[in-house]
């Protein structure tokens, strides 16, 4: 029996050593690929982090590695711990979400009133951008001076679009989530964090801030420009300033390390943060448009693929920082990165595919990189027929194949991004959106008679396509 045990666990060692060698054979590739300085990894599964894991430099002017203690900002991630602290209101009963958010906030314009907390939440409000009033190139809060002035203008714009009927991500949603819970706390919303999130799950390094506050072990953020002083220039890695106003953090203002979060989500699995599992369930649920159909916006998170198998709900922020939770499965993976544009989120599901191989092929865009990496992306639709053919349940959605597309786009990875595109009018060819985004990378790439037949075309089906109007124009009077 004795030397069972030392057999099992020499195997169980060496699986897991099997699986860190995969894990870091993905992140190099990926790092190496897409250029990403630093990058910080934590996994959780069965309620413990198994592995936590820095890469690369954190601080290229002082040559600073990455360590497990390094802080990364976690730009739109923030939004997961807003979602938490409005339904930890929720549960005392101190907030109802369909409730209209003047029975908590006064001095709102009359068609803002019905708004409810819930389409804050879930970004179907229709709300003004205030993102629009801030400063462009910092998000300092510019020419308006404070937050009242801000806050006066901000009453003045019209909504984008009936409340209810269509989504769009606004950080206008989250401020005024960040005022209901001051509201009824009677506190900043920084110190409920702290007191009902931070302290319970032991974060130590989890802090607000942005790039004029001085936080210990930070790792300053950078992307590559091509455009520098009125001209362009070969792509050059630059650092990357931004400023998110104290009254806006709701939305944006976190910074944290891969640890912290993945204890984050040990104390909201666990039952520290909430006193029901049913709140959990009801803010990894998705809401509903008001014609009853779902969103895609669970409350707070905004990747909620509720698929049939390895279901996953997460985040991602500033297009380099994400995480994603298993809640079938029993994991949760984090990654956080100090480059702008690097979209973990691309790769996110195939570090999960490391611990439960199966939820790379319950991700169609996961399963479709992978074997386009191997095949080729010009075998895109080939590869795709053959797939639907003995697995009728693939089925890659045009959204997410467009959001991946245009992400290899802003890479760089234009012949890659074009095959995507190209697949998307095969899968999808009602859709005026596909054609619109073909005919854009066709005139990126210098195709411009391609480009004017696929604009023509999303122009048929959409005859309300404006953009697409006036980009055909332009390419007609040329």
């Amino acid at each position: 029996m004795r030397i069972y045990f030392i057999l099992l666990l020499i195997s169980l060692q060496f699986t897991a050593q099997q699986t860190k060698t995969n894990v870091d054979e993905i992140i190099h590739r990926e790092m190496k690929e897409r250029k990403i300085p630093g990058l910080q990894l934590a996994v959780v599964q069965n309620g413990k982090i198994v592995l936590s894991q820095s890469y690369g430099i954190a601080n290229l002017q002082d040559n600073i590695p990455v360590r497990n203690t390094t802080i990364f900002p976690i730009n739109s991630n923030t939004k997961v711990f807003t979602g938490v602290a409005v339904m930890q209101l929720v549960e005392q009963d101190r907030i109802k979400l369909n409730d209209p958010i003047s029975k908590y906030l006064g001095d709102l314009p009359a068609e803002w009133q019905k708004i409810t907390v819930d389409q804050l939440l879930t970004h179907i409000s229709g709300l003004p951008e205030i993102l629009k009033l801030l400063d462009p190139m910092t998000g300092d809060i510019g020419p308006l001076k404070t937050e009242a002035a801000i806050w006066e203008k901000l009453k003045t714009l019209p909504l984008e679009f009936k409340t209810g009927e269509q989504f769009s991500y606004n950080q206008t949603n989250y401020y005024l989530l960040g005022k209901i819970i001051e509201k009824l706390t009677k506190k900043p919303f920084t110190t409920d964090f702290d007191t009902n999130q931070f302290r319970i799950a032991h974060l130590n390094n989890t802090v607000f801030g942005d790039s004029r506050d001085i936080i210990q072990n930070y790792a300053p953020s950078y992307s590559y420009n091509s455009f520098s002083d009125g001209k362009k220039i070969e792509n050059k890695l630059i650092n990357v300033y931004t400023e998110f106003p104290d009254f806006v953090r709701t939305g944006s203002g976190l910074n944290s390390t891969s640890e912290d979060i993945a204890n984050w989500i040990i104390a909201l699995q666990n039952g520290r943060l909430f006193q029901k599992s049913s709140t959990l369930d009801m803010m990894w649920s998705p809401s509903t448009f008001n014609n009853g159909t779902p969103t895609n916006w669970a409350r707070g998170w905004g990747i909620a693929k509720l698929r049939k198998n390895h279901k996953a709900i997460g985040m991602s922020g500033g297009n380099r920082s994400a995480l994603l939770v298993y809640p079938d499965d029993n994991l949760a993976i984090i990654i956080l990165t100090n480059l702008a544009g690097s979209s973990p989120e691309d790769f996110i599901e195939e570090i999960a595919g490391c611990y439960n191989q199966d939820i790379v092929k319950a991700d169609p865009l996961t399963y479709l990189r992978k074997n386009l990496r191997e095949k080729g992306f010009d075998k895109a639709i080939e590869f795709v027929k053959k797939e639907q053919k003995v697995n009728p349940e693939f089925d890659p959605k045009e959204d997410e194949l467009n959001s991946w597309a245009y992400r290899m786009m802003s890479n760089n990875q234009q012949k890659e991004a074009l095959e995507i595109f190209k697949l998307n009018i095969h899968l999808f060819p009602k859709s005026w959106n596909v054609y619109d985004s073909y005919g854009e990378i066709l005139l990126k790439m210098g195709d411009r008679n391609k480009a004017i037949e696929m604009y023509r075309k999303s122009i048929d089906l959409n005859p309300a396509n404006e953009n697409g109007k006036k980009v055909l124009n332009q390419m007609l009077s040329k």
